[in-house]
């Protein structure tokens, strides 16, 4: 039975849609069967894997508005192991049509519940924002990653983020779990990124990854090519530190053990 996680964060450019591309990518790489759900309108991760958002007829949208199979929109990446749902700038309409529907929070939930015999990981990136569709997928989830720049202004947004948290697991979503928190961004010169990262290892403690995503430029280059980093760049410290993110996970949900991941 696969594990559905989120990455979600209310505030944009902390590197969410590049770690779950690179996150989904990495799994796959390590022969995990895959999927990656893009439920934010502005299809990054669909473009990301070498998608065109605007030749979509068929995606997230229409499976949530629709009743459209998802088995129907799901479509294989060129990296093996990695399959897509993918989105187009139509999920903006969903939120809105989501209000009038029963159990608006849990249709997600529903989609997304019977793919888990059929894949390893299901990642879905969220859009930057607390709304529905970032509910439906935090409901239909079993852990959440909150990337976090190590900036210190991407600091202020986490208390809100973890009190919506807490409302989903009091009332929505009670197996809802915290993967952990994912700092994003470091580079080592700066004073301001090594604060940031002592005082959310401090202040969170267990709950933060060992895994570090540190600046670099080939993660940044990789979407214009369509691909992940580790097919752009497989020796570049982006590719490194998502390969090595995937294992952290692999490790904390019992799959492999430490001393397996030390040997690979």
């Amino acid at each position: 039975m696969g594990k559905i996680i989120s990455l979600a964060n209310q505030k944009g450019g902390v590197g969410k849609t590049t770690s779950a591309i690179n996150l989904a990518a990495s799994l796959a790489v390590l022969e995990y069967k895959t999927l990656l759900v893009d439920a934010d309108p502005q299809a990054n991760s669909s473009s990301g894997l070498g998608l065109n958002p605007k030749n979509i007829k068929l995606g997230l949208y229409e499976c949530l508005v629709q009743d459209i199979r998802p088995q129907d929109v799901i479509i294989s990446s060129d990296t093996p192991f990695l399959d897509v749902i993918p989105s187009n700038i139509d999920l903006v309409g969903a939120e809105i049509e989501f209000l009038d529907m029963p159990n608006r929070e849990k249709i997600m939930e529903g989609l997304l519940k019977p793919l888990k015999s059929q894949y390893d990981f299901i990642i879905i990136d969220c859009s930057p924002s607390l709304g529905l569709i970032t509910t439906n997928a935090l409901v239909a989830s079993d852990s959440i990653i909150i990337p976090v720049q190590c900036e210190y202004f991407a600091l202020e947004g986490l208390g809100k983020l973890l009190n919506t948290i807490k409302i989903i697991q009091n009332h929505l979503n009670k197996s809802l779990e915290i993967e952990g928190i994912l700092l994003t961004m470091y580079d080592s010169r700066l004073r301001l990124c090594n604060q940031v990262v002592e005082d959310v290892k401090t202040h969170f403690q267990d709950i933060v990854f060992d895994t570090i995503i540190q600046r670099n430029t080939k993660l940044g280059e990789a979407p214009s090519y369509g691909i992940p980093v580790i097919y752009h760049d497989a020796d570049s410290k982006g590719s490194i530190n998502y390969l090595n993110l995937a294992k952290e996970i692999l490790v904390k949900n019992g799959i492999i053990s430490a001393e397996e991941n030390a040997i690979s």
